[in-house]
């Protein structure tokens, strides 16, 4: 087997987080150096930090939790479009990507791949991000998931449709990527978000194989 490579983002308390998100708090609850015979911690965090998977019920009333999603749209065959240099993502973009035309999982790197080499650095809201006619475009090939390399899958000051175009057609979305080691070509993704119950998102690690 060759080596996996991480597309997750580390978790910590200093990573960049989206307005408003109270983060990731990490505390130590027994240690050796209190006296204690183990060594043990708690996690506090937003779902919705580093890399992790969004299901319907986040943006969409009455929607799915997540784990409607079947465990297979995160497993398998994945393309990397190779768009770095543009930042609205649409319809002219993704056809010009190569996607194959069998490919049910999409994953896109862009100039925000960059940003994760500074895994401190200030969140930016001028990312790029798909376009509600790109989202539809996802939709209309048949794609299970999309995976974009930062914190949404949609511009930021745009409305929410393209979140919602992508949750209403059952398209999972990975959002928090890190795709600078990685070259446009297809890959095996195994993306595995923590088995949580009802909720709308989770956090996940993830990884690309490369095809023999």
């Amino acid at each position: 087997m060759r080596k996996p490579i991480d597309i997750s983002v580390r978790l910590h308390e200093r990573m960049p987080l989206w307005p408003g998100s109270p983060g990731v708090r990490v505390s130590r609850t027994r240690s050796f150096e209190a006296g204690d015979e183990v060594t043990e911690s708690r996690l506090d965090m937003d779902v919705h930090c580093g890399t992790h998977v969004e299901g319907s019920m986040h943006l969409i009333a009455g929607g799915d939790s997540l784990q409607t999603i079947p465990l297979d749209a995160f497993v398998g065959l994945a393309w990397v479009a190779d768009l770095r240099g543009t930042r609205e993502i649409g319809v002219d973009d993704l056809e010009s990507s190569a996607v194959p035309a069998d490919i049910e999982r999409l994953l896109i790197r862009t100039n925000n791949s960059e940003l994760w080499s500074d895994e401190r650095h200030t969140f930016r809201r001028d990312f790029a991000a798909l376009t509600a006619d790109g989202a539809t475009w996802v939709v209309d090939h048949g794609i299970r998931l999309v995976g974009l390399d930062y914190l949404s899958v949609q511009l930021y000051d745009d409305d929410l449709e393209t979140h919602r175009i992508l949750m209403r057609a059952g398209v999972a979305i990975l959002e928090g990527l890190n795709l600078a080691s990685v070259a446009s070509r297809a890959y095996r993704l195994t993306c595995l978000p923590l088995s949580l119950s009802e909720t709308e998102a989770a956090p996940a690690r993830a990884i690309l194989e490369e095809l023999a």
